[in-house]
């Protein structure tokens, strides 16, 4: 049984990366160049808990903090991510980053952001959490004690990813390149080949209409707008074979304090899933859910267990902002 799981870890594959829902509820994640565009200090927190219905389940988590600071003309941000991949955490992925976005004003209403991020991440597989052949009892199931010894095994990497955003008062794009670097990722070599990190690409554009707005400056109950957004990314599925390729376009309606919004992920040939979102922000403060409807790709096949799609849960806290730092320019985009 160990041969086969040997085997199974050293082939030349490698997986994608965590995948959030609420895009802009965790936007250093999707592209480092966000860090510092509130301008004023900001914690977000994302939960995530993929296919609860399999036993081939993800639970993912993150929490960040970004502000602006004038001194060094840029953003700061620091992000924790974790993963834990199958029924009970036998792949566990944590990771690190620190990261610089320098602000630039381009024209009087059109500034920009470059970031650099630098990450430190660890992956560990527990052997202690699988099941083997010598567990099984032929009447009453997985009942002993397994007579395999086999170690945790742990991986730490150094990695760095790189992006940009221009954005306006009510337009903003940018472009992010993830593991540029591709560190390898295996914990062994096998037949003289590695897996490495595959790098990750993200494209986003959107726009914030304000349909209905009582005040110029901040928002107030009953302010109405509609924010349009594309995110395009793709992701090497294994070293030197075929690529994960993701279009994602939703809408945000707002009428605060509320926010529902809806998104469609597919790839180019697939549907992948249907994103649907509630959320409330009000001064300080916001939080929200969203829930991923799987889209199966073989309709005919409704017999299969289904995965049970995906549920997310955000958070994010405003903190005080300095005076100075109230008059330098934001990115005006969704929060969820």
């Amino acid at each position: 049984m160990a041969a086969v799981i040997f085997t199974g870890l050293s082939v030349e594959t490698a997986a994608q990366d965590v995948h959030f829902s609420q895009y802009f509820a965790n936007t250093i994640y999707m592209n480092p160049a966000y860090a510092g565009s509130l301008v004023c200090p900001r914690i977000s927190l994302n939960f995530r808990h993929q296919w609860p219905s399999v036993s081939a389940k993800f639970t993912s988590y993150s929490a960040s903090y970004d502000q602006h600071f004038e001194k060094i003309s840029g953003g700061i941000g620091i992000l924790f991510l974790g993963d834990h991949a199958a029924e009970t955490g036998q792949i566990v992925t944590n990771a690190v980053s620190l990261i610089y976005s320098f602000k630039a004003d381009l024209t009087k209403k059109v500034a920009m952001r470059l970031a650099v991020q630098a990450t430190c991440q660890q992956k560990r597989l527990d052997f202690n959490k699988f099941t083997f052949a010598d567990m099984i009892d032929p009447k009453y199931g997985f009942v002993y004690r397994t007579a395999e010894n086999l170690p945790t095994w742990t991986k730490v990497v150094a990695d760095f990813s790189a992006g940009v955003v221009v954005y306006s008062d009510h337009y903003y794009g940018g472009i992010a390149v993830n593991h540029f670097t591709q560190p390898k990722e295996s914990f062994f070599d096998y037949d003289g080949k590695e897996t490495r990190v595959p790098m990750k690409m993200t494209a986003n554009v959107g726009a914030m209409i304000d349909i209905k707005k009582y005040m110029k400056t901040e928002k107030t109950f009953g302010d109405v707008s509609l924010s349009p957004n594309v995110i395009f990314q793709y992701q090497s599925r294994f070293t030197g074979g075929a690529v994960y390729t993701t279009i994602n376009y939703g809408m945000y309606l707002a009428c605060y304090p509320m926010v529902v919004g809806a998104w469609f992920r597919q790839g180019f040939t697939n549907a992948d899933a249907a994103i649907f979102l509630a959320g409330i922000e009000h001064n300080h403060f916001k939080v929200g859910y969203s829930y991923d409807f799987t889209i199966p790709s073989n309709p005919d096949k409704y017999s299969k267990p289904k995965t049970g799609g995906a549920h997310e849960v955000s958070a994010q806290f405003y903190l005080p902002c300095p005076e100075k730092s109230r008059r330098i320019r934001n990115i005006n985009c969704p929060k969820f």
